[in-house]
């Protein structure tokens, strides 16, 4: 996004986003970056759960894990992620910008609004998603090892059984009607 953040910017900022969101359970996301800067309850999507600085040759880079909620946004993004779609996630900040040689250098006035909103084009490649779910177990299957949510498995078996209740049901009304 041809922008710098100094280290100590973003330390700060994300020492302070710990501190005010994610400690108090209010770190939420939205589903795709919204116009406005704040975070709208109603549609969030994903809860940041921590966050913390990593780093890998000479940079520096903060890794977190959020939850997807219950939400109807936490839901499509639930959906999406079962059915394999690869999303990736963005922060959102507000700040001042200096200009210095084509790049713009974040300002100490930096705030991070969210951790993480959810978005299908993030700025970074790194930013894509990898999904762990915590509820999950392996199977073999098709000569590779799957990884399997056991709640998503259960109900779905509870709708296929559902299904099946309901078919008997109307081929019972079917064959009721043929004897009027």
């Amino acid at each position: 996004n041809k922008r710098v953040y100094p280290a100590s910017v973003m330390a700060n900022a994300v020492e302070n986003y710990k501190r005010d969101y994610i400690d108090q359970k209010r770190a939420l996301g939205e589903l795709n970056h919204p116009a406005e800067p704040v975070v709208n309850p109603e549609r969030a999507a994903i809860m940041t759960e921590s966050l913390k600085e990593a780093r890998a040759k000479d940079a520096i880079y903060y890794e977190g894990k959020a939850k997807v909620l219950s939400t109807p946004m936490g839901k499509i993004v639930e959906n999406l992620l079962s059915d394999g779609v690869k999303i990736g996630v963005s922060s959102r900040g507000l700040g001042s910008l200096m200009p210095t040689n084509g790049i713009n250098v974040v300002g100490e006035d930096f705030t991070l609004t969210t951790a993480a909103d959810v978005v299908f084009d993030p700025s970074a490649q790194s930013s894509f998603v990898e999904g762990v779910y915590e509820q999950a177990e392996w199977i073999y299957e098709s000569g590779m090892w799957k990884q399997i949510d056991l709640e998503f498995q259960r109900e779905r078996l509870k709708r296929a059984k559902l299904k099946e209740h309901n078919q008997v049901k109307l081929e019972v009304f079917e064959s009721f009607l043929k004897t009027l």
